[in-house]
């Protein structure tokens, strides 16, 4: 990333964290695989809540569901994802290739955020599906060190069912040659022309110059351990990226303990940012 690019980026990226309406500071973690960025606030001994972002939306997203309720209530830590746009900074030579390396990643994470004890994790789509494979992972009956006491999953992608093709070939232009433009049409796309928040899209516009690693990728997590955790799945009802109904049936099934429900007005990339107040309920203690 050239240094214009990347100063625009971070002016950008500063600009949507000072929104934030919340006192906010900025952690770095060292992981094997790179020093990860993390926004922290909240009160200091409050219930941990760990936020991971979509693919490409940056920690930043939560502001809105954070100030809803959550920084009151919470210790809030919004992570940066390593390899992706944001301000983590990863290892040179030291790519995630696997989900296990994603877990290994994560421990790291937790490990320099909350030494002792658990947390809630929450995720949203491509986060989500990290969440999922690390709880799938790490949370058992049988894990040697339990870190999650609940999961929280948000319109999760590639977790119960697929991407819809539809979806994906809208996709696959802005993935092999992003620029603002494309972000802008494929975001609007998406959902439904509902005005997002300004500062926000500039910092997804920006995103097209930011030089980011392959998306780790692998089989759907196996959940069927997590009956002895408090599990919520949330969908959004006007999804396009797979079909919210079919996805929901699938979520049941799966996790016949969880609490899965449908929030109808919502689209899948303006979850945090057009439904912060049911995010954040769903995120409270």
């Amino acid at each position: 990333m050239g240094k214009a690019i990347g100063e625009s980026f971070r002016a950008a990226y500063d600009e949507v964290l000072a929104r934030w309406a919340v006192p906010v500071e900025a952690v770095e973690v060292p992981t094997p695989y790179g020093v990860t960025r993390v926004n922290r606030c909240g009160p200091l001994g409050a219930p941990p809540l760990v936020l991971l972002p979509g693919g490409g939306a940056t920690s930043t997203v939560w502001g809105a569901c954070v100030a809803a309720g959550p920084a009151r209530e919470r210790r809030v830590y919004a992570v940066d994802l390593v390899g992706e746009p944001g301000l983590s900074v990863p290892e040179p030579g030291r790519g995630m290739r696997t989900p296990e390396d994603l877990a290994g990643w994560l421990d790291a994470v937790l490990d320099g955020l909350v030494p002792e004890g658990r947390v809630t994790l929450a995720g949203h789509s491509y986060g989500a599906w990290i969440a999922a494979q690390y709880a799938a992972r790490r949370a058992g009956r049988h894990a040697p060190r339990p870190r999650l006491d609940r999961l929280v999953l948000l319109d999760p992608t590639q977790v119960f069912t697929g991407l819809s093709p539809r979806y994906v070939l809208r996709a696959l232009p802005v993935l092999a040659r992003p620029t603002p433009g494309r972000i802008r049409s494929f975001l609007s796309w998406e959902t439904g022309g509902v005005p997002l928040d300004p500062a926000w899209l500039r910092l997804q516009e920006e995103t097209a110059g930011f030089p980011t690693a392959r998306p780790v990728t692998g089989p759907r997590p196996d959940l069927t351990g997590l009956a002895p955790f408090g599990v919520d799945v949330l969908f959004a009802g006007r999804a396009r990226c797979h079909d919210p109904l079919r996805a929901l049936a699938a979520a049941t099934r799966a996790l016949p303990g969880a609490r899965v429900r449908l929030l109808r007005g919502a689209s899948h990339h303006g979850l945090p940012l057009t439904a912060a107040d049911e995010v954040a309920r769903l995120l409270a203690p």
